[in-house]
């Protein structure tokens, strides 16, 4: 017996091996400095955790709506309102197992079998995965710093098909950390939606921009699919949250997708999501925020100085996405040299698409200020 032709197409998270090889050698007593993984390592504010677990004490451990409970989505639009001054309407939001089930849910209720989504490369790997899983096609676009890594009206002119079907954007984005100019993306969403296609902008770094001026994509066009996550900003990346925010008219299906793929998102996680909108979490959530920017703002000099090649600085997220041509013309014979011999984890470029990537390497500013400074000194020693 085989396995479909589809698994054997999906490519496997990379990073998530080389996971495995630093927690083997941190086993074996090795101290590891982890830049490799997109996680906050900063532990889910106290008022959410004190939430949820309220939650379970007081029996609220069974399902709820396919779209989500009520007060949650509720809550949802009104964080819109006060935090973009944006209108929407709680019944557009959809409560997902994490972005991943938003992205999944948006892309089986707009794509046919066959049909292509357009993706920046390099990209969040991920997401081309999920289109061939639903039976679809990726088209690639290599950008570079010259668009900030984003893709452009002008990219989307250049690689139309007729049987395009949706647009996946990042803003900030995953690996580069970049976000992309508002009137590149008004122009953007304009041009597919005279296709009659659909934008889909993952926003799950919302929350995390350290500069420049951002604002929801919802507030720029009623017909875009935005996905969301309280993993990032909110620091929930195991209790598997995310929402997704939809035109009126998807509802219907979204809703009939999820009771039949997964039901509905965990009912603690969503309940504990509640308090992640008071005021008391924000201001936890924005001093977590300050301190990844002092991060940000610490490691790019000394990456820098070190030799690695930054032709665009982050703007958000928690990311730097650098070239370390250098060093290496293999990122990930390099990645897996700089983990064994002085025990730094870092993500290679081939995570994330084929542009470039045996020459880039993705830097994670997810831990303490003291253990980057570690990291720079080990690489210091090493690289000289």
């Amino acid at each position: 017996m085989t396995t479909s032709s589809r698994i054997n197409d999906i490519q496997p998270f990379h990073v998530m091996a080389l996971l495995a090889r630093a927690k083997e050698l941190e086993a074996e007593g090795k101290d590891i400095i982890h830049m490799e993984i997109g996680e906050p390592d900063f532990p889910t504010p106290a008022p959410i955790v004190e939430a949820g677990i309220a939650a379970i004490s007081g029996g609220n451990v069974h399902y709820t709506p396919a779209v989500g409970l009520k007060e949650l989505r509720e809550t949802i639009s009104r964080f819109y309102k006060t935090r973009y001054n944006v209108s929407i309407s709680a019944s557009r939001v959809v409560i997902t197992p994490g972005a991943s089930g938003a992205l999944m849910l948006a892309l089986g209720v707009i794509m046919q079998e066959g049909e292509e989504v357009l993706l920046a490369d390099p990209g969040y790997p991920c997401n081309r995965n999920f289109v061939r899983f639903l039976s679809g096609k990726t088209r690639s676009v290599s950008v570079d710093a010259t668009t900030d890594y984003q893709l452009t009206l002008k990219h989307l002119r250049d690689n139309w098909e007729s049987n395009t079907a949706a647009v996946i954007i990042a803003s900030p984005s995953n690996p580069t950390g970049t976000l992309l100019e508002k009137d590149e993306l008004v122009a953007m969403a304009k041009f597919v939606s005279e296709q009659g296609a659909y934008l889909i902008v993952d926003e799950i770094y919302h929350g995390l921009v350290y500069s420049g001026e951002y604002d929801t994509a919802l507030a720029m066009d009623k017909n875009i699919i935005v996905i969301n996550s309280f993993s990032k900003y909110f620091n929930m990346t195991g209790w598997r949250l995310g929402w997704l925010v939809a035109p009126e008219k998807l509802i219907s299906d979204l809703d009939k997708l999820a009771q039949n793929i997964f039901l509905a998102a965990p009912t603690p996680a969503q309940h504990a999501a509640l308090a992640a909108f008071k005021p008391e979490t924000i201001l936890i959530l924005e001093s977590h925020k300050e301190e990844f920017k002092q991060r940000r703002d610490f490691l790019l000099p000394k990456l820098k100085e070190l030799g690695f090649k930054i032709e665009v600085e982050p703007q958000g997220a928690f990311y730097i996405y650098a070239s370390c041509e250098k060093f290496s013309k293999d990122s990930y014979k390099f990645a897996y040299e700089l983990l064994e011999n002085i025990g730094v984890a870092i993500t290679p470029g081939k995570d994330f698409g084929t542009n470039k990537a045996n020459t880039f390497v993705r830097f994670a500013y997810t831990t303490s200020i003291d253990r980057l400074e570690e990291a720079m000194q080990r690489l210091t020693r090493y690289l000289a």
